[in-house]
């Protein structure tokens, strides 16, 4: 599997959670809080996290997604998930 920058990561997200919610890039940044600011309930989370196993060949479980308040600690947890060994 191909390395995945910072900014890579951080698009795909952005991109997974637009699709998701229904919202614009724009609105999305490191410091937003998706529970907070956008209601993101556990059904959605559900799908954000199964949309990313799939672009990223590789499972992430709701609760990690949970732990990360922000999307920028959200990247930081997939960043993280990609550099495990395999």
């Amino acid at each position: 599997m191909p390395t995945r920058t910072r900014e890579q990561l951080g698009l795909l997200l952005r991109t997974v959670v637009c699709d998701v919610v229904g919202t614009e890039p724009e609105d999305l940044h490191d410091t937003t809080r998706l529970a907070d600011d956008f209601g993101i309930d556990s059904l959605e989370l559900m799908e954000i996290g199964s949309r990313l196993e799939t672009a990223l060949g590789l499972p992430i479980a709701v609760r990690d997604l949970t732990a990360a308040e922000t999307l920028g600690q959200a990247v930081d947890l997939l960043e993280a998930r990609l550099a495990e060994p395999r």
